[in-house]
């Protein structure tokens, strides 16, 4: 009988660490950054078990792929959120043209592994595109530092890091000069994750200097988080709503949250705009077409994801990149599910 051949599986397990560290100990990859004590570990394992990477397959992995990762750093919002169909046909179209194949993949972390190992480390891409990234995320600030090719859509603030992002800051000052315009003074917000995420955070931090400047403080009893579904913002709106009932505009983090605000205030009687004004973000397909057409923040996800792609293409070509953080100015969008206060 033929003897079973030990895998690198098998080194994993015996040195309780995952399957892609110990191909990113045994390679020599810099891609990561890990501890002596793991890497003993690994090499330890390999030694007892006799284990010996298979040199073909290592040359073919580390060849060109001609694959880019586009990570979705939350794998719910691709159930949700109509905005990350957008970006990734506009990512796609590039790519394709480049000559370049795209691969999706969605962000899990589990305690003790790098969620971004299986793509970088078994070089199964050649360069990673991730969408809202954290800005407490060690692993991703890890790549970024070592120079791999990752280009964010989104900004972590990290100063190495090539990013395209939009600047909501116009948008959100211009929605909130609006709703104070009308009359609101009682404002809630609903954001459409919860904290942690750049974009989530910025708006959120926007918004609340946009009002503080007029002289109104959005409460933290008056901000309940959404959780990227329509269905999160019903929910949060209903506790919102129970805790301030005097409320009379909100802020929705998105549009596909706004939609679940709008449900929620029409299941408590409350008419939008008669009652309770409600901005969006995102300015998606759908949102000039809903009763009542939803005021939102435009952000053009196609022009995003291309000029995403087209730096990553950059990247991968070795060209020299001159602006490494790319800023896409946002537009206020007024209609009619903004209305002056009720008296």
């Amino acid at each position: 009988m033929k003897e079973k051949s030990v895998t690198s599986l098998d080194v994993a397990k015996l040195a309780g660490v995952s399957r892609p560290t110990v191909s990113l100990v045994l390679n020599n990859s810099k891609a990561v950054s890990l501890s002596e004590e793991t890497k003993q570990k690994v090499r330890n394992a390999a030694r007892v078990l006799g284990y010996k990477p298979n040199s073909a397959a290592l040359m073919l992995r580390r060849g060109a792929t001609n694959t880019v990762g586009l990570v979705i750093t939350e794998g719910r919002s691709l159930q949700v959120d109509a905005f990350i169909p957008l970006l990734h046909y506009a990512i796609a179209g590039v790519m394709r043209e480049a000559g370049y194949s795209l691969l999706l993949e969605t962000f899990e972390r589990k305690e003790n592994q790098n969620p971004y190992a299986d793509l970088v480390v078994s070089h199964r891409i050649d360069g990673l595109l991730v969408l809202s990234p954290s800005t407490d995320d060690e692993d991703l600030k890890a790549l970024i530092e070592q120079d791999y090719p990752v280009v964010l859509i989104g900004s972590t603030g990290h100063p190495r890091e090539h990013c395209v992002f939009t600047s909501t800051r116009e948008g959100t000052g211009a929605a909130a000069s609006h709703i104070m315009d009308l009359g609101h003074r009682n404002i809630g917000c609903i954001p459409f994750s919860p904290p942690g995420f750049a974009a989530t955070d910025s708006r959120l931090r926007e918004l609340r200097e946009a009002l503080s400047a007029a002289g109104i403080a959005l409460q933290d009893d008056a901000v309940f988080h959404g959780d990227f579904s329509a269905e999160s913002g019903h929910a949060a709106t209903l506790a919102l709503m129970k805790a301030k009932p005097d409320t009379t505009a909100i802020f929705a983090g998105n549009d596909t949250i706004a939609l679940g605000v709008i449900g929620a205030l029409t299941s408590l009687g409350l008419s939008v705009p008669g009652d309770v004004s409600v901005v969006g973000y995102d300015d998606l397909p759908f949102s000039g077409y809903i009763a009542p057409p939803l005021t939102t923040v435009g952000i053009d996800a196609d022009k995003q994801g291309r000029m995403a792609a087209e730096m990553m293409v950059r990247r991968l070509r070795g060209e020299a990149i001159e602006e490494t953080r790319l800023a896409m100015p946002s537009n206020f969008i007024a209609r009619g599910s903004t209305g002056p206060v009720r008296r």
